[in-house]
């Protein structure tokens, strides 16, 4: 599942593919190579305007941790970066968000670890960064969601809270090894159906969750300074190689 991501894209490029109509440079967030949960990203959504006939595509930025509406606190974001596609459509802390808060995460590729065992001791955390193997963004299918802070008035710079999580699906064969679980991402010829908010039937809205055919990403190893979120460079994601004892481990 999806734990960490690198988000390094400049807006305006995400602008241009993803055919955003509507974002505030002011909302610009510095590059990162080790997004964590709480941590706000980049995300593409598509929204109503009041009195507007037609949704405008925008680029917000939006914390990772999706809060419910009913929730009594943020508190429970940390718990809730991930929505399961088999489930989306029927847990009430995704349900309304799947049927008309429908977003896409643009990134560079988020990481992985896998449980390998140890010789002595406890078993080891190996990182992987997953990517696009042409090297495009990979579009994470994602929701979001609004929350009011009801201990400052609606107004007020703190009044509401929009967060977003992150779809997973079965991992496909090349990932399965590492994770059985993986984001669920999108091929360009469906972000226009993922992103319309008018498409608001979840039984419709369910045929979205199919991920595109194997082959498309790429599995890397790298370094086990992704763990700590102090460590936040673009060296993170290249490739890693480990010498112990004279032996090259890949």
């Amino acid at each position: 599942m999806c734990g960490r991501f690198a988000a390094s894209n400049r807006p305006e490029d995400i602008v241009e593919l993803f055919g955003v109509q509507q974002w505030d440079p002011a909302e610009t967030l510095d590059p990162s190579w080790n997004v964590a949960p709480t941590q706000s990203a980049l995300v593409v959504l598509e929204r109503l305007p009041k009195g507007a006939a037609r949704p405008v595509r925008q680029l917000r930025a939006l914390r990772w941790g999706l809060v419910p509406q009913w929730a009594k606190s943020p508190e429970t974001a940390v718990k809730m970066i991930n929505a399961r596609s088999d489930t989306v459509h029927e847990k009430p802390s995704y349900r309304q968000a799947f049927a008309s808060r429908r977003c896409i995460l643009p990134v560079d590729g988020y990481y992985e670890w896998q449980t390998v065992p140890a010789e002595r001791g406890k078993p080891k955390k190996k990182p992987f960064f997953v990517s696009r193997a042409d090297g495009a963004p990979l579009a994470l299918a994602g929701l979001y969601e609004f929350w009011r802070n009801r201990t400052v008035p609606s107004d007020h710079p703190e009044g509401w809270l929009v967060t977003f999580t992150v779809v997973t699906t079965e991992a496909e064969e090349l990932l399965a090894p590492v994770h059985e679980r993986m984001p669920l991402f999108l091929d360009p010829g469906s972000f226009d159906d993922w992103l319309d908010p008018g498409l608001d039937e979840p039984e419709e809205a369910r045929r979205l969750l199919i991920p595109p055919p194997p082959g498309a990403l790429r599995l890397t190893a790298v370094s086990p300074d992704v763990g700590s979120i102090r460590n936040n460079h673009a060296g993170l994601t290249e490739p890693w190689v480990e010498v112990e004892h004279g032996t090259t481990l890949f």
